[in-house]
C-alpha cells in the first residue's frame, strides 16, 4: 500500500482549511445536496465531500458510509489533493498502490474510486468531492464534465464559507470565525491538561482617527493592526477582528505570564510599524488577559472576563494621547 505524500503547500493548505471553521461541524443541507446529487447522478453507493486535515480526512458530507473520517494514510482522496484533475482508480484490487488498502479488503470494500481536488484560489486543494463504488467501473468524458461541474459546486460552498467566518476588511477571522476556531483549541487544552490564554484588544483612540484623517485611513488603521497580529502570533493562535476596533487571539498552552510576555512583543513590533509608517497617528492600544486550564468553563466567559479586564485597563487611558 502507498500512503499518499504530503503537497508542496502543505503548510499553507492546512493553515487555509483551518481559517475556514468547518474541520468537525455539523452536516448542512448545501453540501449533502451535492453529495446526494452525485451518488444519483453516477448510480453509485458512495458518495463524500472529504477535507484533508493534517492526519486525517473528514467528511463534510457522507452518503453511504457510517462513519465521519479516516487516517489519511489510507485514504484514496489524500493521493487526489496532490493534482488539480480527477483522481480516478477504476479497479483498486487490481492497482497495486491499493490492492492492500485495507479500505479495500475490508469494508467498505472500494474497487472504483473518483475524486475531484476542491481548490482554493487554483492551488490549495482542500479536500475532494469522491465517488466510491463497490465494483470497478469507468466515467465516461460526458461523466467527467458532469462530476467538475459539481466539483465546482462544492468549491462555491467551501469559498462561501471562508467569507462567512472572515472579516472583508482585515481577512482574518471574524467573531464567528474566532468562536469556532477557539472553540475547538479551547477543548483541546482541555481534554490535554494545558493551560490557555484569551488577549481581548480594544485599539486606542481609533474614533479621532476616523475623524480626523477619514474612514479610508481608519481602515488602513486597522488592517496595520491586523497584518501586525498576522505576523506576531503563532499559527496556532487564533486572532480575529471581533468587530468595530475590537479585536482578540487565543494562545493554547500558555500561561497568563507567557500571555502577557507575547503580548509585550506585539507592542514592541506595533512600534516598529508606526515607526517605519510616518502617520500622523501612532497605533496603540489596551488590551486584559485571562489565563486558566479549567475544564468547566465556555468560551464566552473567558471572552467576557477579557473583555472586563481590559475595560478597567481602558479607564486608566488618557483622554488623549501625547504620541498621538
Amino acid at each position: 500500500m502507498d500512503s499518499p505524500e504530503k503537497p508542496d503547500n502543505e503548510v499553507q493548505r492546512l493553515r487555509h482549511l483551518n481559517t475556514l471553521a468547518i474541520l468537525d461541524t455539523a452536516a448542512e443541507e448545501r453540501f449533502d445536496r451535492i453529495t446526494r446529487l452525485a451518488r444519483r447522478l453516477f448510480n453509485v453507493p458512495i458518495a463524500l465531500i472529504s477535507l484533508v486535515d493534517e492526519n486525517r480526512q473528514w467528511f463534510k458530507s457522507c452518503y453511504g458510509l457510517n462513519v465521519s473520517e479516516t487516517s489519511r494514510d489510507i485514504s484514496f482522496c489524500g493521493h487526489a489533493i496532490l493534482g488539480k484533475k480527477v483522481f480516478v482508480i477504476e479497479d483498486a484490487s487490481q492497482d497495486p498502490r491499493f490492492a492492500d488498502n485495507p479500505l479495500v479488503t475490508d469494508a467498505p470494500n472500494i474497487r472504483f474510486y473518483a475524486g475531484v481536488p476542491l481548490l482554493y484560489e487554483d492551488s490549495l486543494a482542500l479536500g475532494t468531492l469522491c465517488i466510491i463504488d463497490t465494483k470497478p467501473r469507468q466515467l465516461t468524458q460526458d461523466e467527467l464534465l458532469d462530476f467538475y461541474d459539481l466539483a465546482k459546486m462544492a468549491e462555491r460552498e467551501l469559498a462561501s464559507s471562508h467569507t462567512a467566518s472572515l472579516d472583508d476588511l482585515t481577512q482574518i477571522s471574524n467573531r464567528r470565525g474566532f468562536m469556532l476556531m477557539a472553540h475547538k483549541s479551547m477543548v483541546y487544552c482541555q481534554m490535554s491538561g494545558l493551560s490557555y490564554s484569551i488577549a481581548y484588544f480594544d485599539l486606542n483612540y481609533f474614533k479621532i482617527i476616523n475623524d480626523e484623517y477619514g474612514h479610508q485611513e481608519g481602515d488602513i488603521a486597522l488592517q496595520a493592526f491586523a497584518n501586525t497580529m498576522r505576523h506576531c502570533f503563532r499559527e496556532s493562535d487564533v486572532f480575529a477582528r471581533l468587530g468595530g476596533d475590537e479585536f482578540a487571539v487565543f494562545m493554547s498552552g500558555t500561561s497568563q505570564s507567557v500571555a502577557h510576555q507575547v503580548v509585550h512583543r506585539f507592542q514592541e513590533a506595533l512600534e516598529k510599524y508606526n515607526d517605519a509608517a510616518s502617520k500622523p497617528y501612532r497605533l496603540s492600544f489596551c488590551y486584559g488577559i485571562v489565563s486558566t486550564s479549567e475544564v468547566d468553563i465556555c468560551l464566552e466567559q473567558l471572552l467576557s472576563q477579557a473583555d472586563k479586564v481590559m475595560y478597567e485597563q481602558k479607564k486608566c487611558r488618557p483622554k488623549s494621547s501625547t504620541s498621538f
